[in-house]
């Protein structure tokens, strides 16, 4: 075989994915070795002299060829493509079809560091971190460039589905979810210290995150006490640490990344169960004590600010990050064994049909419920 011309194990790798519709070259493939991103095929000594051969090609070698054919584009940066991979191999696939191979984690770790640098929250704590120490006028400058980056892409918080479906019941108005125009103290807070931000301001920020379901006052109240030291001072250290998102993915172990991914699929599906009461979901019993569960914790709020339940690879890697938190990984574990103990999330009370007669329901429920928008337009058009 004359030099750089490809390996027959190459060519076959390349007619496999061509039956599948995947146009790959075996130029690509080197190149996605030279990545890190795809194996080498297994080969086989001869004998002292003789070479060595391939006997089989590794069929982890042509799902990961595939899995970059599907995501990879020209002009496309690969670390997008490694975290949509990342995401496509913690999916359970039905009987019969090829799981997808895990990615090297070591490019998946890269992926997540890259998106993350390039996050607002990013740039708001290199914003924070910028003005530590440097005086009053970098202060007043730390608060109208974070007030620019945040007011550039505003961004308001979903609000408590409960309060949505009661509303749509009772033909009133939506209300708004919460804003995130306070988060300007928390940063002021990372950068300048607490002391500096005062206890109303920073209140303010912690519950537009809507943390533990605790109100601007009752973070006030608690706060307040701190400042006077009616009550145990604080390490806000603690802050700086848990804004920066870099380190922990940098540190994280490969089976820490593995378990990040199942937190996030997972809380993923319980925040959707959540959010779909909105949306006329049947309010099962099951249903009922998952939401009851969220509630005690206080964390749809923060699982609204969290998860996407279509993410793009950017949202998927910043929730990553964030389920490498022990608080989310202990929420996932709280409301897997909720489910355990009352599996039947789509059994109505009463009705045998179980997961269909639910799905019969809603569609009902959803088309009453578009009739009457529909009612309420018309005569609304029609006037007095």
């Amino acid at each position: 075989m004359a030099r750089g011309a490809p390996s027959p194990a190459d060519l076959q790798v390349v007619r496999e994915l061509a039956a599948r519709g995947l146009v790959v070259t075996a130029s690509q493939l080197e190149s996605w070795r030279r990545a890190g991103l795809l194996s080498r095929h297994q080969r086989r000594g001869l004998g002292r002299g003789r070479g060595s051969v391939v006997d089989v090609v590794d069929p982890v070698v042509v799902e990961s060829a595939a899995v970059l054919a599907r995501h990879l584009r020209q002009g496309r940066d690969r670390r997008l493509a490694v975290l949509e991979w990342f995401a496509e191999a913690g999916v359970a696939v039905q009987p019969g079809e090829v799981q997808v191979p895990e990615p090297p984690l070591a490019a998946v770790r890269e992926a997540v560091v890259w998106v993350l640098r390039g996050t607002m929250s990013h740039r708001l704590l290199e914003v924070a971190r910028g003005a530590a120490g440097a005086g009053e006028e970098a202060a007043d400058a730390l608060y109208e460039v974070a007030g620019r980056l945040l007011a550039a892409r505003p961004y308001r918080g979903a609000a408590n589905p409960a309060l949505v479906r009661s509303a749509l019941e009772a033909d009133e108005d939506v209300p708004d979810g919460p804003d995130f125009k306070g988060v300007v103290h928390l940063v002021a807070a990372i950068g300048l210290g607490s002391q500096e931000v005062g206890a109303d301001a920073l209140a303010e920020a912690f519950a537009a995150y809507g943390w533990f379901g605790l109100t601007a006052e009752d973070w006030a109240q608690m706060l307040g006490a701190v400042e006077r030291g009616e009550s145990p001072p604080v390490d806000w250290g603690l802050l700086q640490q848990h804004a920066d998102l870099l380190v922990p993915v940098q540190r994280a172990s490969d089976e820490q990344l593995l378990r990040a991914r199942t937190v996030l699929g997972g809380l993923r599906m319980f925040y959707g169960l959540y959010a779909m009461h909105a949306l006329f979901m049947p309010d099962t019993p099951a249903l009922a004590a998952l939401r009851a569960r969220i509630d005690e914790w206080g964390m749809f709020p923060v699982l609204d600010h969290v998860i996407s339940l279509s993410p793009s690879p950017r949202h998927f890697a910043q929730g990553l990050a964030t389920c490498l938190e022990p608080l989310f990984d202990g929420l996932y574990e709280t409301l897997m064994e909720q489910l355990t103990a009352e599996p039947a999330l789509f059994q109505i009370p009463g009705d045998e049909s179980g997961a269909a007669g639910f799905m019969e329901t809603w569609t009902r429920v959803l088309r009453e419920q578009t009739t009457r928008a529909r009612e309420r337009v018309d005569a609304s058009c029609e006037g007095p």
